[in-house]
């Protein structure tokens, strides 16, 4: 079986008006607070959605961020039980890592992202290496 997809993220130079626009467009609700890094919104600056509120009941959990100096993206994330192993394995398959893991101080959960050979950006996210023991 393989790894589902977990989370997706919105980011661009204008959070606030990003999140009224999907607000306003799908019927989401926010709480804002900090991204796991500043790689991927200013702090303060990112909306998380609950999945409730993105599906009927079990819709995939999402974030809107970013701030000047971030560029538009769209992204998806796919829950591994090691980000430094799933960035390790994209890379031998012909990926470049771009991110990751962070935070890299630690925590028990971590992220990163990829560019896959025909350069869309996926990212990655699970136990960080010091928390599943590696």
């Amino acid at each position: 079986m393989g790894w589902p997809v977990v989370h997706f993220e919105i980011i661009g130079s204008d959070p606030a008006k990003l999140r009224g626009y999907y607000g306003e467009l799908f019927g989401w609700a926010f709480s804002t607070g900090d991204a796991i890094t500043e790689k991927v919104s200013q702090q303060g600056m990112y909306g998380f959605v609950d999945g409730s509120t993105t599906g009927e009941g079990d819709g995939i959990n999402g974030g809107v961020g970013g701030g000047p100096g971030h560029q538009p993206a769209v992204l998806f994330y796919v829950g591994v039980p090691d980000v430094e192993a799933a960035l390790r394995k994209a890379e031998s398959l012909g990926g470049k890592r771009l991110m990751g893991p962070e935070p890299d101080s630690g925590g028990d959960f971590a992220v990163g992202q990829f560019v896959d050979p025909e350069g869309n950006v996926v990212g990655v996210a699970g136990p960080s290496a010091k928390s599943s023991g590696r």
